[in-house]
């Protein structure tokens, strides 16, 4: 991928990995543009980085995804990448049932929001041979129990990703899977567990733009390639030592 002389998009990008990421994307003199749904943060973030443009939307209403594309491509029609990050992750239990809504709501901030946003700014990343990454997780291979409808969504962005990469291959159009391991950001704890090696925003923008530099499409940085590979050779194993780490943080109503 190419790393400088871009205009890029990131979702959820206030604060966590997208701010993370935007503030190196400006280090190295691209233009960059952060979305997120919080008016406070997105102030605080343009305050600390005065050349980030910032736009308040909502990655789970499809009428702002709309009027996100619409103004993107009105005042930055030089847009060439997409880097899909916004997201949200819940512990539930399934087995108290709970509002149909708010189980629901992960899938259209995490899946149906990036789907919904690459539809409506396909025309302008294919008009300038640009780039989509979309951001899914090591969850993807092998779910956490505690956090069911946040893995299902992640799971489903890996094979979106896969037939979006194929389906733009002849289109000029680069299209990368970034699969963060966990992750310390405000996101959600994670397991109380040794085995856990929890890295920082850095560590993350740091192992992924060297992946990025050697042309990787699918970026799984530290802990993320161990799930891939033990979800290969050992499924029921890693699924049962995540079943048992994270069952303590399933919420008991």
């Amino acid at each position: 991928m190419k790393l400088t002389g871009r205009t890029i998009l990131i979702t959820g990008g206030s604060n966590g990995i997208g701010l993370a990421f935007a503030k190196k994307f400006l280090e190295l003199g691209n233009d960059v543009i952060i979305t997120g749904r919080d008016q406070a943060k997105l102030d605080a973030a343009a305050t600390a980085h005065p050349k980030l443009v910032t736009i308040r939307s909502d990655a789970g209403d499809p009428a702002a995804v709309a009027a996100l594309a619409k103004e993107l491509k009105d005042k930055h029609p030089k847009l060439d990448v997409l880097f899909n990050n916004a997201g949200i992750m819940v512990y539930r239990n399934l087995a108290t049932g709970g509002d149909a809504d708010a189980l629901v709501s992960e899938i259209d901030i995490n899946l149906s929001g990036p789907i919904r946003l690459v539809a409506g700014l396909i025309d302008v990343i294919k008009a300038n041979k640009g780039t989509i990454i979309n951001v899914s997780s090591g969850l993807a291979f092998v779910p956490l129990q505690a956090a069911p409808v946040y893995c299902a969504t992640k799971a489903a962005m890996h094979s979106y990703t896969i037939s979006l990469r194929q389906q733009l291959a002849d289109h000029g159009v680069e299209v990368i899977e970034l699969m963060p391991p966990a992750v310390k950001t405000d996101l959600a704890p994670v397991p109380d567990d040794d085995n856990v090696k929890v890295i920082t925003t850095d560590q993350l923008v740091d192992l992924t733009f060297k992946a990025l530099e050697r042309g990787k499409a699918e970026i799984r940085p530290g802990q993320a390639n161990g799930l891939r590979f033990m979800s290969r050779v050992a499924p029921n194993f890693i699924a049962g030592q995540l079943a048992k780490g994270s069952k303590a943080l399933i919420p008991r109503s």
